[in-house]
């Protein structure tokens, strides 16, 4: 559905966009993910025609952003950054203009209007102004446009950017249910976004891509995926450490406190040791020396350090 190659895009002497190249497929949610000023916006524009690229492509549905522009736009829906509104306009009729522009008219207009308002939960400021709208309902409104012709292809800059907790949770879970049939690109700088909604995830950062994968996937560069993380009742941390050190699959132990200040274990394993074999040996460990568990889980990896640890410059 939407496929990016070599796509280079400089401002001057600054190289905003550096030989980026990716794949998004129907049934997708990919979150593009970055620092800010990493070339996220730069990089969406360009994909849905607004900046042309200094050089590589972008096929839309099979069209050429460059070549067939009007064909490819067609094909999809856009919600920029700090989306643009007609503030004097009622929400009525800033949708009535949006299924205009994409070439609805009589009942099937009405239809598609009908169709974002429930979706977007609009009912109760359709006739109200614009500009006396909330943050959230200008949101709203704008990400309504982007899909009132239910496009094929959804691209959307910071879709949650300025809503509160509730609207952020309802977004999200529009775009998780959206991506099961259509194919969808979003930008975000927030980690918990990517989890909650997205299937893959590209990170980019100074211009290049740095890492393409699931959530999952990138979880499990982290530094403690796949430690043991362990709390018990009544034992010192040392003498623990003395019985799990020598165990088969245990590499290395650190000692930390968590939020509450509790006093925990993590334990790394051997890179040969598979997934979920430490723990049931740290399991009857605690059985056979009668430690009273409090905690006992296989980290999956974190994210957030996955994030900092690639996009943090080099200083040079």
């Amino acid at each position: 559905m939407i496929n990016v190659d070599n796509l280079t895009k400089s401002f001057g002497s600054k190289v905003a966009v550096d030989n980026v190249s990716f794949n998004v497929e129907r049934g997708e949610v990919l979150g593009f993910l970055g620092p800010n000023g990493a070339g996220k916006s730069t990089t969406m524009r360009m994909v849905t025609g607004y900046f042309p690229p200094n050089d590589g492509s972008v096929v839309i549905g099979g069209f050429n952003m460059v070549e067939n522009a009007l064909e490819a736009r067609r094909l999809m829906g856009y919600l920029p950054e700090n989306g643009p509104l007609y503030a004097d306009m009622t929400v009525y009729n800033f949708l009535d203009f949006a299924a205009e522009l994409r070439g609805f008219s009589g009942i099937e207009k009405r239809k598609a209007i009908h169709r974002v308002v429930e979706m977007c939960f609009l009912e109760s400021v359709l006739h109200q102004s614009i500009d006396t709208l909330s943050k959230g309902y200008r949101h709203r409104t704008c990400f309504a446009q982007a899909v009132i012709h239910d496009p094929d292809i959804l691209i959307m800059d910071e879709p949650t950017d300025g809503l509160d907790p509730n609207q952020k949770h309802e977004i999200r879970m529009l775009i998780k249910r959206m991506g099961e049939n259509k194919a969808i690109i979003f930008s975000t700088h927030i980690l918990e976004e990517v989890e909650a909604a997205c299937s893959r995830v590209i990170i980019i950062d100074r211009g290049k891509i740095v890492a393409n994968g699931t959530p999952a996937e990138l979880k499990g560069r982290s530094p403690i995926a796949g430690a043991v993380r362990l709390r018990v009742g009544s034992h010192a941390l040392e003498q623990i450490k003395e019985q799990l050190s020598p165990l088969p699959g245990v590499r290395r132990l650190e000692a930390f406190k968590d939020e509450a200040g509790r006093e925990l274990l993590r334990v790394f394993p051997q890179k040969e040791t598979g997934d979920g074999e430490l723990a049931s040996l740290i399991s009857e460990t605690a059985k056979k020396s009668d430690w009273r568990i409090e905690e006992l889980h296989t980290e999956e990896g974190r994210l957030d350090e996955v994030f900092r640890d690639i996009t943090i410059s080099d200083t040079e």
